[in-house]
C-alpha cells in the first residue's frame, strides 16, 4: 500500500497540490489580517477573544480545503474515469481496490494535513502580530490553546472524512464540475452560524457527515471491480 501511495503522489506530483496549499495558507492569512486591521483602525478590536479567533479561523480553513479535496478528488478519481485513463491502469497486476484505496487516502491524508498545518500557520502568525497590534482585548490562556488544539484535530478529522461525499456525485456521471459544486452546500453547512454558533458545534453534524463520507468511499472500493470503465 505504501508503494501505490508513492506511485500515486509522484505521476500526479504532489509537490504542485502542497504548493497550492501554501498559497492557500497565504491568501487566507491576508484576508484575515485585513479584516483585523480594518476594525483595529477604527479604533476597536477586530474579536471579542481568542475563542473567535480560532472559531473563525478553523471555519475558513476547512471550509477551503474541503473544496481543495474535491479538486483533488477530481484530478486523482474522477477525471482517470472520465478520461479512461483508469482502463490502462486497471490491466497492471494491482488488486484494483489497492488502487481505488491509495487514491482515496492519500485525499483524506492530504486534507487531514492541510487543515492542521493551516490553523497551525494562520493562529501563530495572528498570535505574533496581536502582541503587537492588539487585535483582542484577552490574553491568550494555555487552557484555551489545549481546549482548541484538540478541538481543531477532531474537526480536521470529520472534515477530511466528509470531504469525500462529492465522491459519490461524481462517480454517478463522471463529472469534475459536479464534483467540485458538491462541496460546496458541503461547506455552507459545517460554516454557516447563527447567534455566534456554527452548524458544525453541533456534534451530530460533522460526525453525521464523516460517517457518509467514509460510507461513500467504501462503497467506491467496494464496488471498483463492477464499474463499466467502458462508458
Amino acid at each position: 500500500m505504501l508503494k501505490l501511495l508513492h506511485l500515486e503522489m509522484r505521476k500526479y506530483k504532489i509537490g504542485g497540490f502542497i504548493r497550492g496549499a501554501i498559497i492557500a495558507n497565504a491568501i487566507l492569512l491576508g484576508f484575515f489580517l485585513l479584516i483585523s486591521f480594518d476594525f483595529t483602525k477604527a479604533g476597536g478590536f477586530a474579536f471579542q477573544d481568542y475563542q473567535e479567533v480560532f472559531s473563525v479561523i478553523d471555519s475558513l480553513v476547512r471550509g477551503t480545503f474541503i473544496v481543495f479535496a474535491a479538486v483533488l478528488l477530481s484530478r486523482f478519481v474522477i477525471g482517470e474515469f472520465k478520461n479512461q485513463v483508469i482502463t490502462v491502469l486497471f490491466m497492471y497486476p494491482i488488486n484494483r481496490k489497492k488502487m481505488m484505496m491509495a487514491k482515496i487516502l492519500i485525499v483524506v491524508i492530504f486534507t487531514f494535513l492541510a487543515i492542521v498545518t493551516a490553523n497551525l500557520f494562520i493562529n501563530i502568525s495572528f498570535y505574533l502580530l496581536d502582541t503587537k497590534f492588539h487585535f483582542v482585548p484577552e490574553s491568550l490562556t494555555t487552557s484555551l490553546v489545549i481546549k482548541n488544539s484538540i478541538k481543531m484535530l477532531m474537526n480536521a478529522l470529520a472534515a477530511s472524512s466528509m470531504c469525500l461525499i462529492p465522491l459519490y456525485v461524481g462517480m454517478k456521471k463522471y463529472s469534475i464540475q459536479m464534483t467540485i459544486v458538491t462541496s460546496l452546500p458541503i461547506v455552507a453547512m459545517v460554516t454557516s452560524s447563527s447567534g455566534g454558533v456554527t452548524f458544525n458545534d453541533i456534534i451530530a453534524v460533522p460526525l453525521t457527515l464523516a460517517f457518509i463520507g467514509a460510507f461513500i468511499a467504501y462503497l467506491t472500493i467496494r464496488n471498483v471491480e463492477k464499474i463499466d470503465i467502458t462508458c
